[in-house]
Formats: C-alpha cells, sequence, structure tokens
C-alpha cells in the first residue's frame, strides 16, 4: 500500500502519541478512507520505519492478606497433601519461605511455556543451583537442574513448592 507523505507522517504522529495498531487502522479508515487489514497496517508500520509503543502492563493493586504456612495443607487445595505423601518432612520446626534457607529461594514462570508443557519456569535454590521446571499437560512436575544428578533439600523443596503454588495462584492457573 502507498500512502502519500502526509499521510505517512500522519501514522508516525499518531504512533508517537501513543496509538496501537487498531487505532492507526480504524483512523487510516475514518481520517482518509483506506480500508486495511490489521497485518497490512503492521507492515505499513515496519515499512515506514515508525515504532508500536507497548504499553505497560497496570500493576495489580497489593492488598495485605496473611500467608499461610508452607505446612500448613489449604482446605480448597487439592494437592496440599501430595508434598507429605512424596516423603517430605513437614514439621513445626521445617524452614518456612518466610525462614532462613527458604527464603533464598527464587522463582520465575516462563511467558512462552516449553512445548509439552501447561507451565514452565526456572528455579534457584538457596545453594545457588539454577533448575528448569514444568508442569506437563498431565499434571506430572518434572525438574532438570543445571548440574546433573542435583537434589535440592528439603528445605527448598518445601519454599519452592509453597513459592509456585502461590505464583500458580496469582496466574490463574489454581
Amino acid at each position: 500500500m502507498n500512502l502519500s507523505d502526509p499521510q505517512r507522517q500522519a501514522v508516525k504522529e499518531w504512533l508517537v502519541a501513543g496509538a496501537s495498531l487498531s487505532d492507526v487502522q480504524q483512523r487510516l479508515k475514518s481520517e482518509f478512507s483506506l480500508a486495511l487489514t490489521y497485518m497490512d497496517v503492521r507492515l505499513l508500520v515496519l515499512d515506514i520505519g515508525a515504532e508500536v509503543k507497548d504499553k505497560p502492563e497496570p500493576k495489580p493493586a497489593k492488598t495485605e492478606t496473611p500467608e499461610q504456612p508452607a505446612d500448613t495443607p489449604e482446605a480448597d487445595d487439592p494437592y496440599a497433601d501430595d508434598f507429605e505423601e512424596q516423603g517430605a518432612p513437614q514439621s513445626k520446626d521445617s524452614p518456612s519461605p518466610d525462614g532462613d534457607a527458604g527464603s533464598k529461594v527464587t522463582l520465575s514462570l516462563d511467558r512462552l511455556v516449553v512445548p509439552g508443557a501447561m507451565v514452565s519456569g526456572d528455579v534457584t535454590f538457596s545453594d545457588g543451583v539454577k533448575a528448569r521446571w514444568l508442569i506437563d499437560q498431565m499434571g506430572r512436575f518434572g525438574l532438570d537442574p543445571e548440574t546433573p544428578g542435583y537434589r535440592p533439600t528439603p528445605a527448598d523443596l518445601q519454599a519452592f513448592q509453597a513459592q509456585l503454588r502461590l505464583e500458580l495462584k496469582r496466574h490463574g492457573y489454581a
């Protein structure tokens, strides 16, 4: 699609002002009587060398809710007992996610999920060892540490489970 120089300049100005591709598409139709598909508008923007500004994601309002300790199963969580059944110690003196050992476990979810997985991400345990984790479409958990044969401590596993449960709830998986 060939646009005149004033039309190209108008598109650039709209994009600088924060217009989305959909906005540009609608304005081209209303102001210049040009009916373009969304893909045509995307290619047009690339052709004229303009850039679409990403809108910042809205941050969720922080609410003060007390976190349940990692060793207390939640009543509405059908998987709360799974960790205990796997033989991990569940005692009051185990470090919690807020405790010393568990506080150094960090977890992230992938924006683009690994093929074959329902959800995936990275974890760094308290001793600095990193691993990839996933939950496949059958609900099975997988952990692939960078160090072959690595086994996280029970405290790290407990902290990881608690953080994973919170992240999954926060992203609407649970």
